[in-house]
């Protein structure tokens, strides 16, 4: 396995759409055991492929407090089962250091393929809920920051320029 390297909010790598995954394969399987790798390091709950510079439409996703729940989801998609909203602090390995209020659906159906390319179905809801709604926004070239005012976004941007401006220069 190895860590990957996860892209930082302005990247405009980050924007891009995401494509289907067509074949789950060993080398989907390796990219999977590789993103696992890299979340759990950061650390973090959830990680898309878009923020490793893959653009496939893969998630990966642990909210256990253990590590102890590993989900894959392979082209996922979403559908809103309850219009009432959960408020989570949501923070983002892309955008490190920061976290703010976001308000999404808190229970939601998902389908998507599983790490051996199987089809399946679950409900989520709560935090399980929000972390697939992030991820599967990042797939669409989407951040959390999205959701926030022009100022907060603009704020969060120049510091993290600041920041990405020093670490290259020490």
């Amino acid at each position: 396995m190895a860590k990957l390297e996860i892209l930082e909010f302005p990247d405009p790598r980050l924007r891009t759409r995401a494509q289907e995954v067509e074949v789950v394969d060993e080398s989907m399987g390796q990219l999977i055991d590789d993103m696992f790798e890299t979340m759990y390091d950061a650390p973090g709950i959830g990680l898309a492929a878009t923020q490793v510079n893959v653009h496939k439409r893969l998630i990966v996703i642990d909210v256990s407090e253990d590590q102890s729940a590993p989900q894959v989801f392979i082209n996922p998609e979403v559908d809103v089962l309850d219009d009432d909203l959960s408020q989570y602090d949501e923070g983002c390995l892309s955008v490190p250091g920061f976290y703010e209020t976001v308000s999404r659906p808190r229970q939601v159906r998902i389908r998507a393929l599983d790490r051996h390319g199987e089809a399946f179905e679950m409900i989520a809801e709560g935090l399980l809920a929000t972390c697939i709604q992030h991820e599967i926004d990042h797939l669409d070239g989407k951040l959390f920051v999205d959701y926030l005012s022009n100022l907060k976004r603009q704020r969060i941007r120049s510091k993290l320029e600041k920041a990405q401006k020093q670490a290259q220069t020490a």
